[in-house]
């Protein structure tokens, strides 16, 4: 997906959703994929460089995160503090996750405190 100049990618296999400007990585959420009590992308941080800050960038990783969710029938955990409140308002475009699912995203964080 570009936004502008910027291209956001999914790199799945790093956990990273990034976003790109000039071959550069100029923004990042970071995040897990859990399997269960159902799939869920489970964001976890959300980086946009300095340089960088003010453009919309965090807003469109998230959209697109919420995107590639809806495209592949999963759940977002939104352990993330800009995520949560991007989505609190943005209801239409990214539902809410359970209860039941947070807490096992919490859960499967603390299990893997060295993967953020």
């Amino acid at each position: 997906m570009a936004v502008g100049d910027i291209e956001i990618r999914d790199d799945r296999a790093a956990g990273r959703l990034e976003a790109v400007a000039d071959g550069e990585v100029v923004g990042r959420i970071e995040h897990f994929v859990l399997d269960a009590p159902q799939r869920a992308l489970v964001p976890v941080h959300t980086v946009v460089e300095p340089a960088h800050q003010g453009k919309g960038i965090a807003g469109s990783l998230a959209r697109e995160l919420y995107a590639i969710a809806a495209r592949e029938d999963s759940a977002v955990a939104p352990l993330c503090p800009y995520v949560a409140r991007w989505a609190e308002r943005h209801p239409d475009q990214a539902p809410a996750a359970g209860l039941k699912l947070m807490r096992a995203a919490k859960a499967w964080l603390a299990a893997h405190p060295e993967r953020f």
